[in-house]
Parts: C-alpha cells; sequence; structure tokens
C-alpha cells in the first residue's frame, strides 16, 4: 500500500494546496458530519480502499466504512461506504476520493463486461500498458477487480518483442535468438506478429508466446493451430466488445484490450451529506 500512499499523498496535493478556502471560510473548525457515498449507475465496485486511505490521509479523525468489498456489482442508488468526521475535513477529501473511485470503478465494470463475453471459452481477458501515467498500479488493480489478469506490469517483468524491435533486430529469429542469449533467467519471450508465416517463424525460433496483432479470425485460427502445445497465444488489437466473443471462440489464451484502461467511461459515483 506504500506506493497507493504516495499517490493518494499526491492527489490531496494536487486538488487541496494550501487549503479548501470554501469550506474554511463558512464552516466552524468543529462542525462534524456524515456522509453517504453511493454508486449513481450500476456497476462493478473498485477502489473502496483507495478511497479509505484518502480520508485518512487527510484527517486521521475521519472514519470510513466500506458497505461491500471492493469487486462487488452495486445497483444504481445503492450506498457503498459511509464517512464520519469533521466536516472540513470530510468535504477536503471528497472530489480526490471519488475521481479514484469513479476511474477505477469504470475500469472494473468494463473489464467484467469483458470477461462476461468470453464465459464459456478458453479465453483470458488481460489489460495492457496503456494506463494514466502515475496511476498504473491503481488501474491494474482495477482490471482484476473486474475479473481480467493482469499483463506484464512494465518494460522490467516481461519480454515481449514488438514491430520495432523486429526492425531493429533485424527479424524474428535474430530478436529471439538474441533475447534467449540476453534476457534475465526465467523470463519467458513473447513475440508480437501479424502473419501467420511470423507466428510460424516465431514458433520455430522458440518463442514462449505470441501476440496476434491485428488478425482477422481465419489467421487467428490458423496460428493458434501452429502453437497448440508450443507457445500460448495472445489476441490484440482492434478488439471490442461487439467482437471478443468470436476473437475468443478461435481458441487463443488471451485477449488484451487496451480499452480497459485508456478508455473506460468512470462510473458515477457521489458522496451526499445526510441531514
Amino acid at each position: 500500500m506504500h506506493l497507493v500512499r504516495t499517490i493518494v499523498r499526491r492527489a490531496l496535493d494536487e486538488d487541496i494546496g494550501r487549503g479548501d478556502v470554501t469550506s474554511e471560510s463558512i464552516m466552524p473548525a468543529e462542525a462534524t458530519c456524515s456522509a453517504v457515498i453511493a454508486a449513481r449507475a450500476p456497476g462493478v465496485i473498485a477502489g473502496l480502499q483507495v478511497a479509505q486511505v484518502t480520508f485518512e490521509q487527510t484527517d486521521a479523525a475521519v472514519e470510513f466504512r466500506a458497505r461491500i468489498a471492493d469487486g462487488s456489482t452495486a445497483g444504481r442508488g445503492a450506498a457503498i461506504a459511509e464517512v464520519i468526521g469533521p466536516a472540513r475535513s470530510v468535504l477536503a477529501a471528497e472530489r480526490t476520493a471519488l475521481n479514484f473511485l469513479q476511474r477505477m470503478s469504470g475500469i472494473a465494470t468494463l473489464t467484467k463486461r469483458y470477461v462476461t463475453a468470453v464465459e464459456g471459452t478458453h479465453a483470458r481477458i488481460l489489460d495492457t500498458r496503456k494506463t494514466a501515467p502515475g496511476l498504473r498500479c491503481l488501474d491494474k488493480w482495477a482490471a482484476a477487480l473486474g475479473g481480467g489478469a493482469n499483463h506484464r506490469f512494465g518494460l522490467y517483468d516481461g519480454i515481449l518483442i514488438k514491430d520495432n524491435h523486429l526492425r531493429i533486430a533485424g527479424g524474428v529469429t535474430p530478436a529471439v535468438a538474441a533475447a534467449r542469449r540476453n534476457a534475465p533467467h526465467g523470463l519467458k519471450i513473447q513475440v508480437e506478429v501479424e502473419t501467420v508465416e511470423q507466428a510460424q517463424e516465431a514458433l520455430a525460433a522458440g518463442a514462449d508466446a505470441l501476440l496476434l496483432d491485428n488478425m482477422g479470425i481465419a489467421d487467428l485460427r490458423r496460428a493458434v493451430e501452429a502453437a497448440h502445445g508450443r507457445a500460448l497465444t495472445e489476441a490484440s488489437g482492434g478488439v471490442t466488445l461487439k467482437n471478443v466473443r468470436e476473437i475468443a471462440e478461435t481458441g487463443v489464451d488471451f485477449i488484451s484490450v487496451g480499452a480497459l484502461t485508456h478508455s473506460a467511461p468512470a462510473l458515477d459515483i457521489g458522496l451526499d451529506i445526510l441531514d
């Protein structure tokens, strides 16, 4: 949670700055309040632990009580948490806490839609590195809460040889050979390929996994058949809720969806002071 606390601290500093001049101008320091945080649209809730850290870092006197668990589905109007404490502190933390909750819940909700769309197939839904700068751990946490699986977290924990690597290395075979010689022990080697022929070359070179980039359905099936028992397969590029089921039915092991973290609409969540 250290990284989460650091992210929250930066977000609070960005929003509060030298102080909440509105609340400090109109309410006494001793004023207290109770508030409810509610989902204003149905979805998968993610980020309650982050919201709790946000209120607690603003003021240790604020009490945050989650009413459901992260990863749970909430209906429209459902209360997901309550907050009790000094009124100035509750309002100072409100927007930052809601920003985290809305973004993470939006990602979790969209991820769940993709996961549901491929139920009954062999495929698993993966996130990507297409995350908000500085928020990757939260974005990927949210995708996992929505039922997705995390792809590599960064450039340091997985080898993925992409098109630009191939151009510089001189092609699939020399790139895989170089990775075998120089990569840290234990890391699997994945190669991005755009054609069945490239896939076959990567398999012959000893790739552990194939990233099948923007392939049509027929070519996906052919590549999956070629890789069967030899390498894992991942479909990527142009994936939507309309075609993800058809892609999954080709037999791929994974489907990566950048939209989970770069295009998920925020889930509408609000905080209301109780009378």
